[in-house]
């Protein structure tokens, strides 16, 4: 039976996180450096937002770039930032003939000026698109978000702007880099590490984690099918009893 036919669109996850792993691996599997394996990774992603988009996903986050990235070597992460300014050139007519609106989370300031350039002109000439919000979590690290968040919501405190009494969960969303985005209803990371590395960890509090083997240059239409069939599978309870679900 057809994969896709397997999937219930009425409950499709609103909101897909995606840790892009296993780049480096495949790369090294075919005797060529991990730059290789990260331009090879840029095939998987189009085939995730075209999936994604077939079945009415309408957020989709890519862990494009850690806080921790920044240790790897120099050639590697100027590879990676020279990547990104092509990529998204060559992706932005794409993005806007399918509605795309382009997003993204992280210390963007840390960047190359011209991946912030490049970045912030994308995402300026796709803000009207309202088919899918693509988020590139970049220079990003979840603990890094907590702390600043906290920051900003004490300085109010400080400045009588806010009220202990009344910071809440909704408070603290909204002092997130992802105040514009919905919690993540499913996580998907490739290559068979097992770990949500600093990846938004306060957004990921009630979402399905799903873990494949494939590595990130091979993941394809099928595999993200395999990934959503295992979500509706699941029994999200939020807290309460099975009994209650199905009351």
């Amino acid at each position: 039976m057809d994969k896709k036919l397997r999937i219930n669109l009425d409950i499709v996850p609103k909101h897909v996180a995606v840790i892009m792993d296993g780049n480096g691996r495949w790369a090294k599997s075919k005797g060529m450096n991990r730059v290789f394996g990260h331009k090879n990774g840029l095939k998987a992603v189009r085939e995730t937002l075209e999936t994604a988009g077939e079945l009415g996903v309408k957020f989709v986050t890519l862990y494009a770039f850690s806080t921790e990235n920044w240790k790897r070597p120099k050639l590697e992460v100027d590879a990676l930032m020279k990547l990104l300014v092509n990529s998204l050139k060559k992706e932005l007519p794409t993005f806007q003939e399918n509605k795309i609106k382009v997003n993204a989370i992280g210390n963007i300031t840390s960047l190359p000026k011209r991946a912030q350039k490049t970045l912030l002109n994308v995402i300026e000439k796709t803000k009207e698109n309202d088919s899918m919000t693509l988020t590139f979590a970049l220079s990003y690290g979840s603990r890094e978000e907590i702390v600043n968040t906290i920051k900003n919501i004490s300085k109010k405190v400080v400045n009588k702007e806010l009220e202990i009494e009344n910071i809440d969960e909704n408070i603290i969303n909204n002092h997130l880099y992802t105040f514009n985005l919905p919690d993540v209803d499913l996580m998907i990371r490739t290559s068979g590490e097992k770990r949500i590395s600093n990846f938004l960890l306060w957004q990921m509090a009630y979402a399905e984690l799903y873990f494949t083997n494939v590595l990130w240059p091979d993941f394809r239409k099928e595999d993200f099918y395999d990934a959503i069939i295992e979500y509706q599978n699941r029994e999200r309870r939020f807290g309460k009893t099975s009994e209650q679900i199905t009351e």
